[in-house]
């Protein structure tokens, strides 16, 4: 196991990984209530994984700097792969049928989840809890946009 870094505390992980999770479960509500596939449960477990990637990646690169103060170590490329990987969940989200898409909004959501781990997991609260809100603004507020303009044109 590696050693905390200086100023790092157990505790500082959970909080780092809690808020993830919990802000993942939220956006994951949406897609609940909506009755689509990926939910609370896999918003929550994406947002989770990735915040866990970002706290291992600034582990390994804290450690690597310590026993190896010369290294070229590239944190960036962990968080490259995350975001692949959750890009990769997302696409299989969307299911074409016929003429039409579904699972569009499923599939950028759970992109969105992962970005808003990592920010949680590198410890950017801030930066977290704004693309948290603007997600669920995008989410649950443009969503009955859409149903006054399908009434108004129908």
């Amino acid at each position: 196991m590696v050693d905390l870094p200086e100023g790092w505390a157990l505790s500082e992980m959970a909080l780092r990984l809690g808020v993830a999770a919990v802000l993942g479960c939220v956006l994951g509500l949406d897609r609940e209530v909506r009755g689509k596939s990926a939910g609370m449960r896999t918003h929550m477990l994406i947002a989770l994984g990735a915040a866990t990637t970002a706290v291992v990646t600034m582990e390994i690169y804290d450690a690597l700097h310590v026993d190896f103060p010369d290294t070229r170590a590239d944190p960036l490329r962990m968080i490259e792969g995350v975001m692949t990987g959750v890009g990769f969940l997302g696409a299989g989200a969307i299911i074409r049928s016929g003429g039409s898409v579904h699972g569009m909004t499923s599939a950028a959501n759970i992109w969105i989840c992962g970005a808003i781990g990592l920010a949680c997991g590198a410890g950017f609260y801030q930066l977290a809890l704004v693309a948290f809100g603007f997600a669920v603004l995008v989410l649950t507020g443009l969503w009955f946009v859409e149903k006054l303009l399908h009434r108004s044109i129908e």
